[in-house]
């Protein structure tokens, strides 16, 4: 007991702690597990006819898993789902997980979308999971734990057996002698374990029982350190089989002769056909069919093997049938034939009685509906209402009996289809079908009679509506006409005083097209007019010729005559006012369309000349051809040319002037409006007016700072060079690229500063001017320094300091006491009392000096 693994271990129902511990240490293991597990479940789903091939895969939509719990628990399961989609696999599965936590098992990263996917190490899990519940977890021996329990046994049956030492559950069966071992101890005819040795045990063993051990086995034996759990797997196994032997020999395994006769008297319960009346009795026989093969029926391998040990019956049991191995192969392949014929009537069964209670509830539907449809329908037409009524209450009542007869007809169908239903019922054998024909019978019988009455009633309604037809098909043919007449002339003096509004010569000629087009259809309206006046006339004439009493006017309309002839007379009158005010139009648009033309032809000159002239000063403002005077002459040359053009500006805006007087919002001709001009010519003028200041600025800066017209020129041409947008301004990274390439070198800190100089009102531009302030400024300091020295050394007389008489008797006032508070003392080896360093105080100023 102290050498197997984790003795102290009482609680065995942790799979999850060590599983992936385990699948990461040995891969093979995973191989030994699948098949061990594969044979495991299929030892079980056997009995309910079915089996598995592939773990992962056919466990994935939850059906056979939910089976196998079935058949390993006794116990059932919810109604699984029968769909194919995703959902239905993952509730499927789910309802299996929740049974398995019901038994009281703790599954840690074991989810129901695991499996649906096909996870082999989730799946492999799973099922171990279920293996310790249902087959290890009740093992007990000497009140140990499960897997001690296990052990123990497996250690008092081999221990009378040499080589064998069972320590645990994994090195100690590698050669496979345990396994020969707990055969040989239960089933010693199967083995002869006195010839056996590790190499050839396999080898050795006989019968199909064996077979099957060396097919499954041959993936653990003689492996380095074979899969504890597949070997727990298999000795579980061989526990249930051997060690409840006796008792499952007594309780539940019948003899061969007893199952043999079990089957000759399953067989005729199969054969039985009775078919039941309701669905609810057929599913119950559906059910207790899959009980029978869940829970009562054997498993077929139990019949061969009890045919298989009844040749080693002793004598004392001979009075006992013999039974072989052939009888009970063909009283099983009879037992298995009755049972596929019994399911598949079964399912037959299930499937008329669906369709006969579908049917049934479609014609009670169908019938119900039908009924109410019917109830109080002969009654009203058995009435003799039309005997006093007028013409127009005749009129209606036959419009309302056309009517009923519509729907009448409309219900034929239902009466045709709820006499097909019955009929379908008592060809399916139905058992009810004595109330469903006395039922259709009645409906049908009813339906005729209804028929009947509606002829009746139709022949009444014409025969008193003869006297009034004529008088009142006039009627309607006058109401027909009149109407469509009357809303036509209402809807003519409508447009014909209709204020329009147009702001073109297109619109205002469509107008006029259409106006002339609707006096062309007058003849035809009048001939129209006339027909329906003549209409009203033959009324009257059938009235005095005999003598019909017409009460009250028109029924289907209240226009009169009188109404048709008054506006028929206004729309006759609005027609020549409608051509006097498009004439008016017409000709007001021929005006703006002049008006549109002169606008367009001049603005569409000015305003290109605006745009060129900009273009030009642009160039000429950055060109670096002549001078700077040249430049100032050339851009007043064009400052004199465009103010000589002030008078077509002006002239434009005098049409413009007459189109906003004429109401003139768009035109057609030009894409220039005023608006357009009057800013381009504004930005004009601004830009030539800037444009000069900027050059005259450029020239006085030229002049104050000594810079020549090569340099201008050079700061011109580097100036336009990093202008890459040619906008006449550098932005701060043009900057930044141009004072790069000058040489300098500088952090964000030292940039920012030279910014604020050139761009002091943060706009994020450089302009032409504060660039040549800028570089004129940089090139004087730098030539500035040796200068100043050069000056301080001859007002001093050539020597290397300079006196405080010097410096006041020499400079202005303020300039010398400026220097004489900041000039640091002379130290050098010539100095007298006095003398002051203004070589320091060029350097400090100025930056190093040359000399």
């Amino acid at each position: 007991m102290d050498h197997y693994d984790s003795p102290q271990t009482n609680d065995y129902m942790q799979p999850e702690e060590d599983w992936d511990r385990d699948m990461l240490l040995d891969p093979a293991w995973e191989k030994q597990q699948r098949k061990t597990f594969t044979a495991w479940c299929n030892s079980h789903l056997r009995k309910a006819g079915t089996q598995i091939d592939n773990i992962e895969e056919d466990f994935r939509d939850g059906l056979k898993l939910m089976l196998l719990l079935e058949v390993i628990s006794g116990e059932r399961l919810a109604k699984p789902e029968r769909g194919k989609m995703r959902v239905h696999k993952i509730s499927n599965v789910n309802k299996a997980l929740d049974f398995i936590a019901s038994k009281g098992v703790k599954l840690v990263s074991i989810g129901a979308e695991e499996i649906v996917d096909g996870n082999a190490k989730m799946t492999l899990g799973m099922i171990w999971t279920i293996i310790l519940r249902f087959a290890i977890q009740d093992i007990s021996v000497e009140e140990t734990s499960a897997k001690e329990g296990l052990l123990l046994w497996c250690q008092r049956k081999t221990a009378p057996y040499k080589n064998v030492n069972i320590q645990n559950f994994h090195i100690s069966w590698k050669d496979g002698l345990g396994f020969c071992a707990l055969i040989h101890r239960h089933r010693p005819e199967l083995i002869d374990y006195g010839k056996l040795c590790p190499v050839s045990m396999l080898s050795t063993a006989k019968g199909r029982y064996a077979l099957n051990f060396r097919f499954f086995l041959t993936d653990i034996v003689g492996t380095a350190r074979p899969d504890e759990k597949a070997i727990m797997t298999y000795v579980s196994s061989f526990y249930h089989a051997f060690s409840g032997a006796q008792k499952v020999s007594q309780d539940s395994k019948l003899p061969p002769h007893s199952l043999l006769e079990w089957i000759r008297r399953t067989i005729p319960w199969l054969e039985n056909r009775a078919p039941e009346n309701t669905m609810q009795a057929m599913q119950q026989k559906l059910e207790d069919f899959r009980d029978y093969r869940r829970l009562h029926k054997p498993p077929k391998h139990d019949a061969e093997e009890h045919s298989q040990s009844s040749e080693l019956i002793p004598s004392s049991h001979a009075a006992v049938p013999f039974t072989s191995l052939q009888d009970i192969n063909n009283a099983w392949g009879g037992l298995e034939q009755a049972e596929k014929g019994y399911e598949e009537w079964l399912l037959n069964e299930i499937r008329r009685l669906e369709r006969l209670d579908h049917l049934a509830e479609k014609f009670r539907q169908k019938a119900s509906i039908h009924e109410s449809w019917t109830d109080g329908k002969e009654v009203m037409l058995q009435q003799k209402d039309y005997e006093t009524a007028t013409l127009s209450e005749i009129k209606a009542l036959l419009k309302k009996h056309e009517a009923f007869e519509s729907d009448l007809a409309a219900h034929q169908d239902r009466v045709e289809q709820i006499a097909a239903i019955a009929q379908e019922l008592n060809e399916l054998d139905y058992y009810d079908s004595p109330s469903v024909n006395a039922r259709c019978q009645k409906i049908c019988d009813q339906w005729d009679n209804l028929g009947a009455l509606t002829q009746k009633r139709r022949e009444a309604l014409e025969r008193t509506e003869k006297l009034l037809e004529t008088i009142d098909q006039l009627y309607l043919e006058y109401a027909k006409r009149a109407a469509p007449f009357n809303n036509w002339m209402e809807g003519a003096m409508e447009d014909l005083q209709d204020t329009f509004i147009v702001h073109t010569i297109e619109e205002i000629q469509g107008l006029t097209t259409a106006h002339e087009q609707f006096k062309a259809t007058l003849p035809d309206a009048d001939k129209e007019r006339q027909a329906i006046l003549g209409i009203h006339n033959e009324v009257s004439k059938i009235v005095q010729t005999y003598h019909v009493n017409m009460a009250g006017t028109n029924p289907y309309t209240t226009i009169t005559p009188q109404d048709i002839n008054g506006k028929w007379d206004h729309v006759r009158q609005l027609v020549p006012r409608r051509d006097q005010a498009l004439m008016e139009e017409h000709t007001r648009q021929q005006q703006n369309e002049r008006l549109r033309k002169q606008f367009g032809a001049q603005a569409n000159v000015i305003g290109p000349w605006i745009q060129t002239k900009m273009e030009e000063i642009g160039r000429i403002s950055i060109e670096m051809h002549g001078t700077l005077e040249d430049q100032l002459n050339h851009l007043r040359q064009y400052e004199k040319s465009i103010i000589n053009y002030k008078p077509k500006i002006d002239q434009l805006e005098g049409d413009h002037q007459q189109i906003q007087e004429a109401l003139i919002f768009d035109n057609k001709h030009t894409n220039y409006t005023m608006e357009h001009i009057r800013v381009g010519w504004e930005q004009l003028l601004t830009t030539i007016a800037r444009t000069i200041n900027e050059v005259e600025n450029q020239i006085l800066t030229r002049d104050a700072k000594g810079i020549s017209q090569e340099q201008m020129n050079e700061f011109r041409a580097s100036f336009n060079h990093f202008d890459r947008k040619k906008t006449g301004m550098m932005d701060s990274e043009d900057f930044r690229a141009c004072l790069i390439s000058m040489g300098y070198n500088m952090g964000e800190a030292e940039f920012a500063r030279i910014m604020s100089i050139v761009d002091p009102n943060r706009l994020g531009v450089v302009t032409f001017q504060a660039f040549i302030d800028f570089m004129s400024r940089e090139t004087a300091d730098t030539d500035t320094a040796d200068q100043v020295m050069a000056s301080f050394k001859i007002l001093a007389g050539d020597k290397n300091y300079i006196t405080v008489d010097e410096l006041r008797r020499e400079l202005p006032p303020d300039q010398a006491e400026y220097c004489i508070a900041r000039m640091a003392p002379y130290s050098g080896p010539d100095a007298v009392p006095g003398a002051l360093d203004y070589m320091s105080f060029s350097t400090a100023l100025y930056g190093e000096s040359d000399l």
